[in-house]
């Protein structure tokens, strides 16, 4: 290990082989670091009350902290947690919170994740794995990021939201509904504006399931029919796959509601 003599860790603070921490770093309470993680100068990890986890092969750079308090006047002192797995890059000032009691007591971070500088994890949190989030987007509480998710900068995730997997939401969007898996989206309040075609070939998928998936997606996002009419129409018009299968159950257990814009029934109106 080697360990800035500037740098100030408590005694119950556990280092696996080859942690590196660099100078004016504050490590405090019950912290577990992985082998191999990297800890650049002037960060904060720990508190006096919370449990914090880092696992193997993590780059975190200056100004991180990581396991504070979250922010939630009901907190008190509770020794919730704060997991992170392996292979992430934490960049400049991110903050990550630690869970409060509501929940299951933890805030998630997956695995081969990059956050980049001033973005905000909040406390109950789950973000699944090769999650990329740029400069300046925040998540509020309880929000529920899948895998293979990208997101742009100076973006507001409200408490509660949820992220499907491999889709992407463009910078300086603000999002109070769940967005739904493998689709693009953008503006304030967010609305899926199309499927994430090119995010999709990237990550190995086949033209004929991305013209299978983008189907299904045009079929939620537009038209005059309800949502409900719309997945129904998926089952019958689509070729059934893991990936329709996944789309259909993310629309149907969605407790905040999907971030769309169709006409009603009626013809009048908008339904969200």
């Amino acid at each position: 290990m080697k360990i800035h003599p500037s740098s100030v860790i408590s005694a119950d603070v556990k280092l696996e082989e080859d942690v590196e921490i660099g100078p004016y770093c504050n490590i405090q309470g019950h912290v577990k670091i992985g082998k191999g993680t990297f800890i650049e100068g002037h960060c904060t990890i720990g508190s006096r009350y919370g449990i914090v986890e880092i696992g193997k092969n993590n780059h975190i750079l200056p100004g991180a902290v990581i396991g504070g308090p979250p922010q939630d006047i009901s907190y008190k002192n509770e020794a919730t947690k704060l997991i992170i797995g392996d292979n992430n890059v934490i960049r400049e000032f991110t903050t990550f919170n630690l869970a409060t009691s509501k929940g299951d007591g933890i805030t998630q971070i997956g695995n081969n994740c990059y956050f980049m500088a001033y973005s905000h994890v909040g406390h109950d949190c789950k973000i699944g794995n090769n999650v990329i989030v740029a400069n300046n987007s925040h998540f509020g509480g309880h929000c529920e990021v899948e895998d293979n998710v990208v997101i742009g900068g100076v973006c507001a995730f409200n408490q509660f939201s949820k992220i499907g997997r491999y889709s992407f939401v463009a910078g300086s969007s603000i999002v109070n509904k769940d967005i739904l898996p493998f689709s693009r989206a953008q503006g304030n309040y967010a609305v899926v504006r199309a499927t994430n075609k090119v995010g999709l070939l990237r990550k190995g998928f086949s033209k004929e399931e991305v013209a299978n998936v983008h189907k299904a997606i045009r079929i939620i996002i537009m038209g005059s029919g309800t949502v409900d009419e719309a997945l129904a129409r998926i089952q019958s018009e689509c070729k059934p796959s893991e990936n329709i299968a996944t789309l259909v159950h993310f629309v149907k257990s969605s407790k905040r509601g999907i971030a769309i814009h169709r006409q009603n029934a009626s013809g009048g109106g908008i339904e969200e």
